[in-house]
């Protein structure tokens, strides 16, 4: 390809990518609070990155290469830019960079969501069919502790807890749920197979329980124990190990880059949403110590909170941080008289 047609090919992207440079260094600048459309901005960044690399490889016109690698240096000051952790800087990552990073991620999101959602599924019907078959997947003592924190029994959870315990278990909480977060993220070097394993893996036990708990008679106990605190817990887990997805992706395909390269754009992009994911796994082990265990609080109460942190978060994903649809001209408002 002669560097005339590659020019044209691309030209079009390019002055795209300068806009929303242009836009984004100015809002920087002026302290706007206009949302920018970070998602699009890291697909031009990473098409354009591939791009230089090989208008280098093909010796093209230093004119053409000088500015794509002004494009690509400026794109990445711009999103991988030093800032301070301060109260402005947590609340851009919790209203705007997490929830455009976990769009930007879809493919893999949906790759998670399946890889857990249908083993749960599949085991609980099969166990709810048949009892007994839990036994194929988890020991006696596990079936044995099912019982006892989820029966009626005195020894049930939640019944004889004090607020000294409460916090015991808040810290027990955080380390157990963060180190799962982690599995299912960190494994994902393993050409992701790590990630899928533990999404399946975690899939077949909550499935498992939620089985047993159901046929044996206990699933008022189980349901408005996990419900409230689920909506963050396995929407955290989905997402940890979308981002071990897409390591695991740049491994297997890593395009124009080496692997070395791709894997570590790939743990520079899914990081932001690894933030996300830690401040949903310390909300679910507050809500888990706190309120899902409080038996002093009626089942409905918790099936009708526990809908709304599902509602919240789901729709926080989905619509929380995209840009704002431009304002039609004023032209547009007037009538056809005033014209």
């Amino acid at each position: 390809m002669s560097p005339l047609k590659f020019e044209a090919d691309h030209a079009t992207a390019w002055a795209e990518l300068e806009a929303l440079l242009d836009h984004a260094e100015g809002q920087t600048k002026k302290r706007a609070k206009t949302a920018l459309d970070g998602a699009r901005l890291a697909a031009l960044y990473r098409a354009v990155c591939e791009q230089l690399a090989l208008a280098q490889a093909r010796a093209y016109p230093v004119h053409l290469t000088q500015r794509l690698e002004s494009l690509t240096h400026r794109a990445h000051q711009l999103i991988y830019r030093r800032r301070a952790w301060g109260m402005e800087r947590l609340r851009s990552l919790a209203l705007v960079d997490f929830p455009e990073a976990v769009r930007a991620h879809r493919h893999y999101l949906w790759a998670a969501a399946l890889l857990f959602i249908v083993p749960a599924l599949v085991t609980g019907w099969a166990i709810w069919r048949d009892p007994g078959f839990i036994l194929h997947l988890v020991s006696a003592d596990d079936v044995q502790q099912f019982d006892s924190m989820y029966g009626d029994n005195d020894r049930a959870l939640g019944r004889e807890r004090g607020a000294d315990t409460d916090w015991e278990m808040f810290g027990f909480y955080i380390m157990h749920n963060i180190g799962l977060g982690f599995q299912c993220f960190a494994a994902g070097v393993f050409a992701g197979i790590g990630s899928a394993f533990f999404l399946v893996f975690n899939g077949l036990f909550l499935g498992a329980m939620t089985g047993y708990m159901i046929a044996g008679g206990y699933s008022e106990n189980f349901l408005s124990f996990v419900v409230t605190h689920g909506a963050f817990e396995l929407t955290a887990i989905v997402l940890a190990g979308a981002g071990g997805l897409r390591l695991g992706h740049s491994w297997l395909s890593p395009g124009r880059l080496t692997r070395t390269e791709s894997i570590k754009l790939a743990a520079r992009e899914a990081v932001v949403v690894i933030y996300g994911v830690i401040g949903l796994l310390l909300i679910a082990a507050a809500v888990e110590a706190f309120w899902s265990s409080a038996r002093w609080i009626a089942p409905q109460v918790k099936y009708g909170v526990g809908a709304v942190c599902w509602t919240f978060v789901l729709s926080y994903l989905a619509w929380q941080g995209r840009p704002r649809a431009a304002a039609p001209p004023a032209a547009r408002n007037e009538s056809p008289d005033a014209r």
